[in-house]
């Protein structure tokens, strides 16, 4: 260790530390003593990315923390659980969770099992219902968002008497249903179009219907079912 005797003014001292002694690999120190332990710092490209990744966290936390600002709340606002809905003409009161589909209202709640879930994606068709006059996929339709409106499923598209409406028997003579999965779709999406369209052209038809998936491909006879239905109406 370095001493400093008493200030001498006539002696110029320059400013800054003291000159490091160099490392020579030998001990400055009596023979036997020990070896001093330290080396020069060697780090690892390892060592060097987890200090800045480290450093980096310590940064940003602080910065969040120290910014003044917080973080946006939750909305928190409650779901009325409690719904009506006019289903074929009867209205009911149904306790839906906030995240419950249409379809699954229809079917688990109200006990309308024509209703059928496919792809459950809003892709095949198999769960269309007509909602204010309109043809909705029901397994992607949230109940709440149909609150109040008119809803008509596959079980309200015949007569009260049993009489079957005139897409339904037209499907039927030409042989649409095959398995039968997707024919409650099909028939509620061709009872919309000739409500809508009475006399529509094949073509129109065809790009109506384009949203109903048959996995036994009978297109054509439903087609055909549509085109004669639209006879008879």
């Amino acid at each position: 260790m370095q001493t400093y005797g008493p200030y001498d003014p006539s002696v110029d001292y320059v400013p800054g530390p003291a000159p490091r002694p160099k490392y020579t690999g030998r001990s400055n120190q009596a023979d036997g003593a020990e070896t001093p332990s330290w080396r020069p710092l060697h780090m690892s490209r390892r060592n060097f990315l987890r200090g800045v990744a480290c450093s980096g966290v310590v940064i940003g936390g602080s910065s969040y923390l120290f910014s003044g600002t917080t973080p946006a709340r939750a909305d928190t606002r409650a779901v009325e659980r409690l719904v009506r809905l006019t289903v074929n003409g009867r209205t009911h009161s149904v306790e839906v969770a906030p995240n419950e589909t249409l379809a699954t209202t229809l079917r688990y709640r109200l006990g309308l099992t024509g209703t059928k879930i496919g792809c459950n994606q809003a892709e095949c068709g198999a769960c269309t219902v007509i909602s204010d006059g309109i043809t909705i996929y029901s397994c992607s339709t949230l109940t709440h968002r149909v609150r109040d409106s008119e809803i008509t499923t596959i079980e309200g598209i015949a007569a009260e008497d049993g009489t079957l409406h005139p897409v339904q028997q037209a499907f039927i003579e030409e042989i649409g249903p095959q398995c039968g999965f997707c024919t409650p779709g099909q028939v509620v999406c061709a009872v919309s179009l000739l409500n809508g369209n009475p006399k529509p052209t094949i073509e129109e038809a065809r790009l109506a219907m384009s949203g109903n998936l048959c996995r036994c491909g009978a297109y054509d006879h439903y087609l055909r079912g549509v085109m004669k239905a639209s006879e008879r109406v």
